[in-house]
This record gives structure tokens, C-alpha cells and sequence, in this order.
């Protein structure tokens, strides 16, 4: 794998329905100059493709913390959660960083690294509490959460980062 000056989005997928179209972002983001990291949380790995997305970015999918001998991966300039879960949600709210995904989430908006969220959660989980606490105090973190993205979640997705490739505030 060749490491470039590209700026790398990173796209963190949780286990929806909706992780299986992850390719869809992937194309999406590429077009408009991204090289793209893809992060699943281990839940996810049996919801997508992952041959599929690593021959689509040229990049292993990453679900794991990577080993002392491992190379490191690029670092994110922006990062996209989509599908984000219920769980990723709330964890990510709180802090938590018991998987790679949830660190990578941890430390983004400390970086001062824009994220968006897109969350893919029933309307039952969305009318809870927590839920609703969760995304007010990502929002108040800096992380644009879109709740309701309509026909095409990925391309509301970039919209939302609001950032392309080369426009990236430093």
C-alpha cells in the first residue's frame, strides 16, 4: 500500500442494515478526492464486505488496535460515522474507547478533527432519553450529528462535513 499526501477521510461503520452499503460513501468520497480509511466496529465485520471495501480503497479495514510490528495507519482529517448505532452513539458521547472505532472516536474532536454522525436508530431508541442526551452533547463537542439525512444518507454525509479535500482548516 503507497502512503500519499492525500487527505484520508475515515469512515467508521457499526453493524445497521445500512453498513452494507458502505461502498456507496466510499465512491462517493473518492470522487471528491479523499482517500478513505475504513474503521468498522467488530459487530460491523459481519455486515459489510470488508474484501470489497479494502479493494476500494487500497487500504486494509481496520476493526482492531494495531500491533507494535503493524505499520500505523494515516491519520484522519475528517471522520464520517455512518451507519452509527445506538450504542456508538451514547458510547461515543460518553467517552468510551473500548473498541478502535470508539477511540478513534474518542480522541477526534480533542484534535480539533471535524465528525460527522449519521445515526441509523429506530424511532423507539431515538425518543430515549440518553439517546437525545447523547446527541446534544456531541453537538456541544463540535460533532455535526444528522439526524435525518432523507434519500441519500452518504451524500448528506460529505455535505455535512462541510470540508473537501485541500480546504481542511489547520
Amino acid at each position: 500500500m503507497s502512503r500519499t499526501s492525500q487527505e484520508v477521510l475515515y469512515l467508521v461503520v457499526c453493524a445497521a442494515g445500512a453498513a452494507e452499503e458502505a461502498g456507496r460513501l466510499v465512491a462517493l468520497a473518492q470522487d471528491e478526492g479523499w482517500a478513505v480509511q475504513v474503521v468498522a466496529t467488530p459487530s460491523a465485520l459481519d455486515f459489510i464486505d470488508v474484501a470489497a471495501l479494502e479493494r476500494q480503497t487500497g487500504r486494509p479495514v481496520r476493526s482492531r488496535y494495531r500491533k507494535p510490528h503493524e505499520p500505523k495507519p494515516p491519520r484522519a482529517d475528517a471522520v464520517i460515522v455512518a451507519p452509527a448505532t445506538y450504542n456508538t452513539v451514547n458510547k461515543f458521547a460518553l467517552g468510551i474507547a473500548d473498541t478502535y472505532a470508539l477511540g478513534v472516536l474518542a480522541e477526534a474532536p480533542g484534535l480539533g478533527i471535524p465528525v460527522v454522525v449519521v445515526p441509523f436508530v429506530n424511532e423507539a431508541l431515538r425518543a430515549r432519553t440518553p439517546f437525545r442526551r447523547s446527541v446534544e452533547d456531541l453537538r456541544a463537542d463540535g460533532v455535526r450529528v444528522v439526524l435525518d439525512p432523507g434519500d441519500d444518507p452518504w451524500g448528506r454525509a460529505l455535505a455535512e462535513l462541510g470540508v473537501r479535500p485541500g480546504h481542511l482548516r489547520k
